[in-house]
């Protein structure tokens, strides 16, 4: 019987191994820094890897097939003035550590420095850094993409609404937005029309809104901080928001707003310091305009709980047939007007027998079990007749005004709807560490 050699045998089988779909050994393709990244995209296969050493190349980029782009500290795409830096057009492709400069400002083509299309499904961009006029990082109807450890900054040569927002998603399923540090831009995480999606431990500062959300379901914000933003949680025409341990630092407009957001809830957040500028004689700039931890209007079905809402013009502000929300186990701390309820029915802000911690309740408790033994009623008729006519602080101290306020605390008949806490706590729950 005639023996076939060993090799003659295994080298075909070889082959036909290596032959199938997702056997083929990646190659690694090495940049030239001055040259144009095109043609080399254009030879490397899916699951390749394209080697950047530190130097400027000439944008833009356009991956059409699954590559990673692996970029050494340095490694600079210089987009040209104009259009998109980089388009990720296929599923599976990772950027890491890139640096995009100088895409285009035009916010109407919504020109980007990084665009990850509907394609690009899986794709991961991390440790990049993006510096430019227009949007940083767009995901336009994509899923499963990871936006991790980025650091994205805007030209502020621009005002800030001409300049694109810093991650922006439409239209996104499952996407993680995490870690990344976005500043003056105009917002730092805009979500529009998307689900299922986690913002996770990023750091915004210097923008118009830190997160802003609309039209959007069933999404995660988490561990995040802004810092001098006008407002840091801007939370709109959205359901379903779970919305936790989140911090918002000296924003000056409102730290966390909700228009018109049902069934989502507030956990564990900490809002400090937002308070209206003041101008050379100590008056607000602007009429009306005091600082809100928290203004909630026509939001209903929600839940407030374990947040700490300090130091701030108002610590929470309700109007619009904000009514029907839950709101428990939270701290009022030290806020120069704790609430302003601008309604017609009286809210009970307390659930079984428990209710929130405010920093100006004179109440006591005789029984010891941590509960004031008289409700705490925050606001009163002279509260809604200054919100109504703010010249009439003029009045504040006058005799009159004081005897209306005595009236009413003797006889709480003639005290209007409002907010009511039946059972206060006493001492301000541990909210753990609050350092940055």
């Amino acid at each position: 019987m005639t023996r076939r050699p060993i090799l003659g045998v295994l080298i075909p089988i070889l082959a036909a191994w290596l032959s199938l779909p997702g056997l083929l050994l990646a190659a690694d393709w090495q940049a030239s820094p001055g040259e144009s990244l095109q043609p080399l995209v254009e030879r490397a296969s899916d699951g390749d890897r394209l080697l950047l050493p530190a130097g400027r190349y000439p944008g833009p980029l356009t991956l059409d097939r699954s590559l990673s782009v692996v970029a050494e500290p340095g490694a600079v795409i210089d987009a040209g003035g104009s259009g998109h830096g980089v388009i990720v057009a296929a599923p599976d492709s990772v950027i890491d550590g890139l640096t995009v400069e100088d895409w285009g400002h035009d916010l109407t083509a919504m020109d980007s420095g990084i665009l990850v299309e509907r394609s690009a499904a899986g794709s991961v961009i991390r440790r990049s850094r993006l510096e430019g006029p227009g949007f940083g990082i767009r995901l336009d109807s994509v899923e499963e993409v990871a936006v991790l450890d980025n650091v994205i900054r805007g030209d502020t040569s621009l005002r800030s609404q001409d300049r694109g927002n810093g991650i922006h998603l439409y239209n996104v399923r499952n996407a993680r937005v995490e870690g990344n540090d976005i500043r003056e831009v105009r917002d730092g995480i805009y979500i529009d029309s998307s689900s299922q999606s986690l913002l996770r431990g990023n750091r915004m500062q210097d923008l118009r809104y830190g997160v802003h959300y609309m039209y959007a379901h069933d999404n995660r914000v988490e561990e995040n901080l802004t810092r001098g933003t006008r407002t840091g949680y801007a939370l709109m025409q959205s359901r379903q928001l779970t919305v936790v341990n989140n911090r918002s630092e000296g924003d000056l407009n409102y730290g966390i707003l909700m228009n018109n957001i049902t069934y989502s809830t507030l956990r564990g957040n900490r809002v400090s310091g937002v308070r209206q500028p003041l101008d050379a004689s100590g008056q607000g700039l602007v009429s009306g305009g005091e600082g809100k931890a928290l203004f909630v209007y026509n939001a209903q079905y929600n839940r407030f709980e374990g947040n700490r809402l300090a130091e701030s013009d108002i610590g929470i502000h309700l109007t619009a047939g904000s009514e029907d929300n839950s709101v428990v186990g939270n701290a009022f701390v030290d806020n120069r007007q704790q609430v302003m309820y601008v309604a017609t029915r009286t809210q009970e802000w307390s659930e079984e027998d428990r209710g929130n911690y405010w920093s100006d309740y004179l109440g006591w408790d005789l029984g010891g079990d941590g509960f004031g033994d008289t409700p705490y009623e925050p606001n009163d008729a002279m509260d809604r007749l200054l919100w109504r006519y703010p010249v009439a602080r003029l009045l504040m101290h006058s005799p009159a005004v004081l005897t209306l306020r005595w009236v009413q605390r003797q006889f709480p008949v003639f005290r209007p709807q409002g907010v009511k806490d039946s059972a206060p706590l006493m001492t301000e729950p541990d909210f753990g560490d609050t350092d940055s």
